[in-house]
This record gives structure tokens, C-alpha cells and sequence, in this order.
């Protein structure tokens, strides 16, 4: 199991306080020009997924619907950005891609810390994440990480697929 990153906080330039990971952080996007921000930084350099399109009007809606939204911060640079919503029991999460610049210096590995960080500390059971059926590095870090493949499919043609991990 990989080392849990700390819980530490950093204030970041804009005042606002949020979790550290080693060279990451993570910021919770307050609001639409937040989204805006976040958006911008990752125009180009984030795919679509079956379940999201990459739009600041998306982007609006998941947040409407529920989930919270984080970048993922090397820096003043966004890599990346994370969505995490609490339903009961259970952490739902998924995320894009890491810039492709930034791929291959194990920063997917520190976004997943983060997530199973906000898991237990929201006291949740287990987490589920969904991805591409065709991110083949995602699988990969899903299950160096503990996670299972469950049966179930989303999204155009079940193009997105469940992972779940239970909490110890």
C-alpha cells in the first residue's frame, strides 16, 4: 500500500488554505470564475471522456450536481483536475489526465493519495472511481493502488468503467 501523503494545509496566493501532497496541491474550486481558471489552464491538454466533455458548461453542471472540483497544482501550473463527490458511505471520484509534460513523475500516484486522504477523513467506507475503458494506465494505477474492477458500465456504449476500494 502506498504511503498516505500528509494532511498538512499550505496557504496558497490567493489566500485560501488546502491540502498539500509533496510537490502537488490541491485546490477547491469556490465558484465560477474558479471553474473558469481551471478550464482554461486544461483547454488543450484534456480530452473528452464518454461521461464528460470538457466544457466550462460541464465543468458547472457536475458542481451543480454534486461533485467538488479540484486542480491539481505543480506550482502555478494546473496539471490536472479532480472531481469527488460524497454519496452516503462511499467516495465517488474521477479525474482527467495529467498534462502530458508532467506523465511518467508519479503524480498520479499523489492524486490518488489525495483521494483516498478526503475518503477517510469525509469517514467513507470505500471509494469508487470511474474511468475510460481504454485507459489502460489508469487500470494499471487502480490496481497497484487496491482497487477492483466491478461489473458495472457507463456512459455511451459502457465506455466507463467502476472501480471500487474498501477502506480499511
Amino acid at each position: 500500500m502506498p504511503k498516505e501523503s500528509s494532511s498538512k494545509t499550505k496557504t496558497h496566493k490567493t489566500g485560501r488554505k488546502g491540502p498539500i501532497t509533496a510537490d502537488l496541491t490541491f485546490l477547491r474550486a469556490d465558484g465560477p470564475e474558479d471553474y473558469k481558471k481551471i478550464f482554461e489552464y486544461n483547454i488543450d491538454a484534456f480530452s473528452d471522456t464518454p461521461d464528460f466533455k470538457w466544457t466550462l458548461g460541464d465543468i458547472e453542471h457536475e458542481v451543480q450536481d454534486g461533485w467538488e472540483l479540484y486542480s491539481v497544482n505543480l506550482g502555478k501550473e494546473t496539471i490536472a483536475a479532480v472531481f469527488l463527490k460524497k454519496d452516503k458511505d462511499r467516495l465517488l471520484s474521477k479525474n482527467t489526465a495529467i498534462k502530458m509534460n508532467y506523465q511518467g513523475s508519479g503524480h498520479s500516484h499523489k492524486i490518488k493519495g489525495f483521494i483516498e486522504e478526503k475518503a477517510r477523513s469525509s469517514r467513507a467506507k470505500y471509494i469508487y472511481h470511474y474511468c475510460r475503458i481504454d485507459n489502460f494506465r489508469m487500470y494499471s494505477l487502480n490496481e497497484s493502488h487496491g482497487y477492483k474492477k466491478t461489473n458495472q458500465k457507463f456512459g455511451e456504449n459502457g465506455q466507463v468503467v467502476e472501480w471500487m476500494k474498501t477502506l480499511k
